[in-house]
């Protein structure tokens, strides 16, 4: 890992302990935004959007729920050193190298999400990933933070940080 990378991870660590999730709750600086789907109008708050892309069963699920907030210019990272690091654009690329790979190579991939920190255009969610890969039989859990930027109700940028050894520890 890079000193970037580990400066990176180190200011997203304290800010998840010293400053209570609650609190940025409240600081959500964007404005809810309307979304359209075929039957009504919803308003969604940046929170609101990074919050339903988890609520899928599975990561092939969450892939879906996820792409009607993507664009063709969303930057997806996943971390280096994580089994699919790279940087994807738009959803065909994402859904090709993470979610398409998570749902073949793995039995009951999930990411457990403990908790939410949101404010202005970013939203970060935090918690563990785990699974059983199924070409080694090997369990893993690992704790993970994902930093996601929106604009005007898009997904702009998603990151991932996460201890990459342990998943590649379990393949």
């Amino acid at each position: 890992m890079s000193s970037k990378q580990q400066q990176l991870s180190a200011t997203i660590i304290l800010l998840l302990i010293l400053l209570p999730s609650a609190v940025f709750a409240k600081l959500v600086a964007a404005e809810p935004v309307k979304t359209v789907s075929p039957t009504k109008s919803i308003s969604m708050t940046n929170l609101d959007i990074v919050r339903s892309t988890y609520e899928g069963k599975n990561s092939e699920e969450n892939g879906k729920n996820l792409q009607r907030f993507i664009t063709d210019e969303t930057l997806w990272t996943e971390a280096a050193g994580f089994p699919y690091a790279g940087t994807y654009q738009g959803f065909a690329e994402i859904e090709k190298h993470v979610f398409a790979r998570l749902g073949s190579e793995w039995i009951n991939y999930n990411f457990q999400v403990e908790d939410y920190v949101a404010a202005g255009d970013k939203v970060v969610a935090y918690g563990t990933y785990s699974g059983t890969n199924k070409t080694s039989g090997k369990f893993f859990s690992a704790r993970v933070a994902h930093l996601w930027q929106l604009k005007d109700g898009k997904i702009k940028s998603f990151e991932q940080f996460v201890d990459s050894k342990t998943v590649r520890d379990a393949m």
